[in-house]
């Protein structure tokens, strides 16, 4: 499969962590930071002026901020025969209004020439992901660090990688278009169910094993799913477009907004039941007994339950031979939701494809009992110091397996 390099959408990036003085620009609404080495092989020794530039703030928790705006590069002293001063400067906006000292600071150049300004809180799960990303090593100091997105440091847009784009509303073009809108011309301009979808994605990948290699095929079956949904839903998204927003009294902004809401929710809604839907493919290619969705106390219904819905119920089976395993596409701080799911199971697996999470998280969910499990691929994104305590998709079923005595 496929699927382009991150050359293709970037030529280099530099990162710091913010200081004061660059945070709280005195009596000025615009920022200038000043020219490092790094900043330099980045940005070239000829001045670059309006530099167009999305600038973008993204929180632990909270809905991420993006404007447009401007970047200038140039030497202050252009004209002086032996010194240089090199500078970039900005204007004031809603992102960089928000920006705090400590916060890490990423500038990434474009192949289109046009710049990603991006503000994440230090430490934080994004910070993590675009450090594995762009390929930076950890922060130390307020020193620019610099990576040319080139030869070893050129990686595939994987599934990983993609995500992380997708965060920031980076959306690579497709190398296998041709044969994604073959898959899905049968749909015409309306969304199959999402089950039927991911039987679409698994029966198009047939040498894909779950059997031999369960975590490889739960991403490629993932990441199919999210091709051929993402080709479809720019064709229902071009034929509304084409159509127009109008109404009687014009331009129809409120039919428009709710349109565009309705897209990212559609986005969110399928990914988590693609999710449950691969993963349940997965335990049935590995023989496991489960329930999907079955109910427990106070009404909760854990995504799976292991054997199953009636041994859970059976106050003389064993607690320690029960297993549950809640799914999540995207983590953020939902994580505790799955904690209060099937009382009698005291250790709780949560299974999750979001990248890179944070060691404060990670910590908690140790403390909590709560073990999270990513497919194997995911595990490099993780710090060092978290990667032996993450669970992989094959062991987790090796260890429902011991469970159940299969």
């Amino acid at each position: 499969m496929r699927r382009g390099q991150l050359s293709d959408q970037f030529e280099g990036v530099v990162a710091k962590r913010l200081t004061e003085v660059e945070t709280r620009p005195d009596k000025s609404n615009q920022h200038e930071l000043n020219g490092s080495t790094a900043l330099r092989k980045l940005m070239g020794d000829d001045d670059r002026r309006n530099i167009p530039a999305r600038f973008i703030w993204v929180g632990e928790e909270e809905a991420a901020i993006s404007v447009d705006g401007m970047l200038s590069w140039y030497d202050a002293r252009r004209k002086h025969p032996v010194r240089t001063e090199y500078r970039l400067y900005y204007r004031s906006n809603e992102v960089t209004e928000v920006m705090a000292p400590g916060d890490v600071f990423f500038l990434a150049m474009r192949q289109d020439g046009s710049a990603l300004l991006i503000v994440v809180p230090a430490d934080s799960t994004v910070q993590n992901q675009l450090l594995w990303l762009f390929g930076l090593d950890d922060l130390s100091g307020t020193s620019f660090s610099f990576q040319q997105i080139e030869g070893a440091h050129d990686p595939e847009l994987d599934f990983a990688a993609r995500y992380i784009l997708d965060e920031l509303g980076v959306e690579p073009e497709e190398p296998e278009a041709n044969i994604l809108d073959t898959l899905i011309e049968p749909f015409g301009l309306r969304f199959p169910t999402t089950r039927v979808f991911s039987e679409l994605a698994r029966s198009s990948l047939p040498d894909v094993s779950a059997h031999d290699d369960p975590d490889g095929a739960l991403v490629e079956w993932m990441e199919r799913e999210e091709q051929l949904f993402r080709r479809l839903e720019r064709r229902v998204v071009a034929e509304k477009i084409n159509g127009g927003f109008q109404c009687a009294e014009g331009a129809d902004v409120d039919g428009f907004l709710a349109f565009s809401l309705s897209v990212q929710n559609r986005r969110k809604a399928r990914a988590g039941s693609a999710l449950e839907n691969h993963l349940e493919a997965v335990f049935q290619a590995n023989g496991l007994r489960y329930a999907r969705g079955a109910e427990t106390e106070n009404r909760n219904k854990p995504d799976f339950l292991f054997p199953g819905k009636a041994a859970y119920a059976d106050p003389l089976f064993p607690a320690d031979r029960l297993t549950m395993l809640g799914s999540k596409s995207t983590l953020k701080d939902r994580w505790r939701q799955v904690l209060s799911e099937a009382v009698r199971i005291r250790k709780k697996h949560l299974l999750t494809l979001e990248p890179g999470i944070s060691e404060n998280q990670t910590d908690e969910m140790r403390v909590k009992e709560l073990q999270l499990v990513l497919p194997q691929k995911l595990h490099a994104t993780f710090r060092p110091s978290q990667q032996a305590w993450l669970m992989n998709v094959g062991e987790f079923i090796r260890l429902v397996r011991e469970r159940q005595g299969t």
